[in-house]
């Protein structure tokens, strides 16, 4: 059943709801404004993509190890990053929607729009010819693609130069000259142009007199750079050596919207790789080929990924890359990939004093390392593996089904045990068979209703496999398993079950295709 981009976002968010994946924080009191809660499922397939993280970058590299570090640090810390002074974003008012935008969003939108009719035209163009077609020459001389991306590429370093040189009129005025509309109005009446910084402040204290102003922490990777010195002593670590980190951050984002997509607390993994200067563009290029690779181990279409080179850097880079995930509401970021050079370390050793260097024994010298980081977004994460596992699917004798196409790693619950009916011994001996599983899967028991709307309703959940136990089991032994995918179905002995769910559905097996 083919559901239009914004269909299937809705149902996708009621999806969320009506099965426990997410809520609206304090929802009995109408909700926090871009707050999200966790359901009963969201909460496992969240902790599934941590462990799928947590397990490539940590277990599966000898040299990358992980921290877990506190969400609160010392004032400074926030100073020598650059965020007291630059982590600022510059916002726009339309008068007649009354809706907020981030200005460096709007242009990019109308760049992207720009650049998506040269790849339109180039499309059309190697439909056209076939095999002969030479797409690099093309690119290079046909007049309307030419025009479309020399336009794109003026408009956005017009806008780089603007930003950069902290002239908030004169990134009003592109705006303005390229006729860039509210989405909502359809009209160009903005505002002017103001930078909002997006930290949240707090105190430290019993008293409010002599309270310390803290913020909560924007990022997760400051507290990696704070820690480097301990982990590396107490390591023993060589460069290169990566440090990994799974945790809160929070951001006063004023324009937060499309569900859990955008934040004011989030959840961020991050992995801080220290390389010798000199090489961090080699291992630049080499984790943005690791991370698009663990990205489309999880099976989806590779055209649902896309790099996107980072037209204006942030404060600490020396290049920048996202990769990039066709949501429901088109391609966003969803992780990104930094040489930061060695901005952070520098910066700390200048304000703490502390020496932050390795020693290079072939060289015979000490040097701050660089840093490249690799960062992606676990709740962004999260909804571009459900509303990507989400379908309305029509079944051959016409009726529709609500699916989730999880991969079978991340479900929240690996096999559900169905008894046949209520009676006659077969309850008992379901729940004998999910106590000897439930050491090793999450597993769940459902005896409730019907056993095909029982199924339909694991079909929604994203379980792959549904086992059920039914009269004969009782004399021969074995269950009937029912796979989500091809509902297709096999009878195997009890004994036979646990190496069936792992072999469909363990994280090793996910693990191992990297």
């Amino acid at each position: 059943m083919s559901l239009t981009p914004e269909d299937r976002f809705k149902a996708v968010v009621a999806h969320a709801k009506e099965y426990g994946f997410v809520f609206q924080s304090s929802e009995i009191y109408d909700g926090l404004a871009a707050v999200y809660d966790y359901g009963q499922n969201g909460s496992l397939l969240k902790n599934n993509l941590k462990e799928y993280w947590w397990r490539s970058m940590v277990q599966l590299h000898e040299n990358i190890v992980g921290i877990d570090s506190a969400i609160f640090m010392h004032p400074t810390t926030w100073k020598a990053s650059g965020h007291v002074d630059a982590f600022n974003d510059p916002l726009i008012d339309n008068k007649d929607s009354k809706k907020r935008y981030r200005a460096d969003v709007l242009v990019e939108e109308y760049v992207e729009k720009i650049r998506q009719k040269a790849e339109k035209e180039v499309a059309k163009a190697a439909q056209r010819f076939g095999e002969t077609f030479d797409e690099a020459l093309y690119r290079q001389t046909n007049p309307r693609v030419v025009e479309y991306l020399t336009k794109a590429d003026a408009v956005m370093a017009r806008f780089v130069q603007a930003l950069e040189a902290g002239d908030l009129d004169a990134v009003r005025q592109v705006i303005l000259d390229e006729g860039i509309a509210c989405p909502v109005s359809g009209t160009k009446n903005w505002t002017e142009v103001r930078q909002f910084n997006l930290m949240f402040g707090t105190k430290m204290g019993s008293v409010a007199e002599g309270s310390t102003d803290l913020y909560l922490r924007p990022e997760t990777a400051q507290g990696i750079f704070v820690n480097f010195l301990n982990v590396h002593k107490t390591g023993r670590t060589k460069i290169p050596f990566g440090i990994a980190q799974i945790g809160k951050a929070f951001r006063n984002e004023i324009v937060a919207r499309q569900f859990i997509f955008r934040m004011r607390e989030f959840e961020q993994m991050e992995m801080q790789y220290f390389v010798a200067p000199g090489t961090e563009m080699e291992w630049y290029e080499a984790w943005k080929e690791k991370r698009m690779a663990w990205h489309r181990n999880l099976g989806f279409s590779a055209s649902k990924y896309r790099f996107h080179n980072h037209d204006k850097l942030a404060h600490y880079a020396n290049a920048a890359a996202d990769i990039e995930f066709e949501f429901p509401f088109g391609f966003k970021e969803l992780e990104g990939i930094h040489s930061r050079t060695d901005f952070d370390l520098r910066n700390h050793e200048a304000f703490s004093g502390k020496k932050l260097q390795v020693f290079d024994p072939e060289s015979n010298t000490s040097y701050i390392p660089f840093v490249v980081e690799t960062s992606v977004g676990l709740d962004r994460l999260f909804l571009a593996v459900l509303s990507t596992a989400y379908d309305e699917e029509t079944l051959p004798d016409g009726s529709v089904r609500t699916v989730l196409h999880l991969p079978p790693a991340l479900a929240p619950t690996k096999a559900a045990i169905l008894p046949l009916v209520k009676k006659d011994g077969l309850p008992e001996l379901a729940h004998e068979l999910l106590n000897s599983l439930k050491f090793d899967f999450h597993v769940a028991y459902d005896e409730k209703d019907a056993i095909g709307r029982r199924y339909r309703r694991q079909d929604a959940l994203g379980t792959p496999i549904c086992i059920t136990v039914d009269h004969e089991s009782l004399t021969d032994g074995a269950a009937t398993l029912r796979y989500r995918d091809s509902m297709q179905q096999e009878r195997l002995p009890f004994a036979a079950i646990p190496a069936k769910i792992r072999e469909v559905a363990s994280m090793e097996v996910l693990l191992k295709q990297l």
